[in-house]
């Protein structure tokens, strides 16, 4: 029987959609990851909220778990986990703008530099506020980034050395390169290279570290003097290179929303904005509150899927910027208020990050780093979970 047209909401007060961060996922990820890494310290890696997850929700777990230190993309995301209580040594992965050097002084947050000119602009305003400040040196051992080539490295190892308000507290580069890749062993070679360079020079860091989550599931890779490693999306649960996910580790987050709205068509109705589908029999839509501001790609127009009552649905027509259609035909029992899930599982059924990131021709980072702020982050086995799951 046909549904009557309504525009009736469901009747509970759940958001738009919603992301369920697992934070005990999490902590068995952290453990299988610590068991690869030097002396189990792994610095946890929070760039971009978090992957999508939100940071200052991970920071804390990854304190908890026993991190060594976390690390994030810019001064910006530093400085928001330090006005949200979080005190733990934070490294500021990428390069700094000069603008940003007195508020990460006064936080006490550590930089990664690149060259004499941000060396010199530290060590100014170190002495200006009295500080010594730790910071790690980046060397290009085969990125092509950031970092400096090795030749240079050493004279600025120097500088930091001999430095009299900053300190060489740590020796860093990057993998350019998916787990089991040749070169990333040839990173790592080039990398002891210069730490033994170093070594001649009495220029011994603190802290070295290179394997990111492809080198610490690279088994084969051996990184002589490293003292951690740093981890983001194998903490989470997700491949980053879009491959398989490995079985020991088990997905954080999973996103959801609520159909708002159903109706039945006939064949041959035209579907979202320029009637880019038309359906090829009497079909039942719902309408799902979220759309491409909240992260769901607008690649995945045709072939995205969500779940609803553990069945696949396949997305109709164009996603729009607040809304996404799917096909509800074969769901029986469907109505306004079921919860949809686009990322996650649902009984026997799944759809993974890498399978999401697919069908949008991207790859998982690209998916979980564009969700939206509209998304409320909600821990599993919270009060407010319970609530927004049962519906109330």
């Amino acid at each position: 029987m046909p549904l009557p047209l309504t525009d009736s909401l469901a009747s509970s007060d759940r958001p738009r959609a919603w992301a369920r961060i697992d934070l005990d996922a999490f902590a068995a990820n952290f453990r299988v990851a610590a068991s690869r890494a030097p002396a189990g310290r792994l610095l946890v890696v929070l760039k971009a909220d978090g992957y999508g997850h939100s940071a200052s929700i991970l920071a804390r777990a990854a304190l908890s778990a026993g991190a060594a230190m976390m690390g994030v993309g810019d001064s910006g995301e530093a400085l928001e986990l330090r006005r949200a209580g979080i005190r733990g040594p934070i490294l500021i992965l990428g390069a700094l703008a000069p603008g940003e050097i007195p508020d990460i002084v006064a936080a006490d947050i550590t930089p990664v530099v690149h060259s004499g000119g941000r060396i010199a602009a530290l060590e100014h305003e170190a002495a200006r506020q009295g500080k010594s400040v730790g910071v790690h040196l980046k060397v290009d051992t085969g990125m092509g980034r950031l970092g400096a080539l090795p030749a240079k490295a050493v004279e600025l190892a120097e500088r930091l050395t001999h430095s009299h308000w900053l300190r060489f507290d740590g020796l860093m580069s990057h993998l350019a390169r998916h787990e089991g890749d040749p070169a990333n062993q040839e990173q790592a070679q080039g990398l002891a290279g210069l730490m033994a360079e170093l070594g001649r020079r009495g220029l011994v860091p603190r802290e070295v570290h290179l394997r990111n989550s492809a080198g610490l599931l690279d088994e084969g890779l051996v990184v002589p003097g490293e003292t951690m490693a740093r981890a983001g999306a194998m903490l989470l649960g997700f491949s980053g290179s879009g491959r398989k996910r490995p079985a020991s580790l088990a997905p954080v987050l999973s996103l959801h929303t609520q159909i708002v709205f159903m109706k039945d068509v006939p064949k041959g109705s035209p579907i979202g904005y320029g009637g880019a589908h038309i359906v090829p029999r009497p079909t039942r839509l719902g309408v799902l509150s979220i759309g491409y501001a909240d992260g769901v790609r607008s690649r995945a127009n045709g072939k995205g899927m969500a779940l609803v009552r553990g069945q696949r649905c396949p997305f109709l027509g164009r996603v729009s910027m607040d809304y996404t259609t799917i096909d509800l035909t074969e769901v029986a029992g469907a109505q306004v208020g079921d919860t949809a899930t686009l990322i996650g599982g649902e009984g026997a059924s799944e759809l993974s990050v890498e399978e999401v990131a697919e069908r949008a021709d991207a790859i998982p980072y690209e998916i979980l780093c564009g969700l939206g702020r509209r998304v409320v982050r909600v821990v599993a086995r919270t009060p407010e979970l319970r609530a927004i799951e049962s519906g109330r």
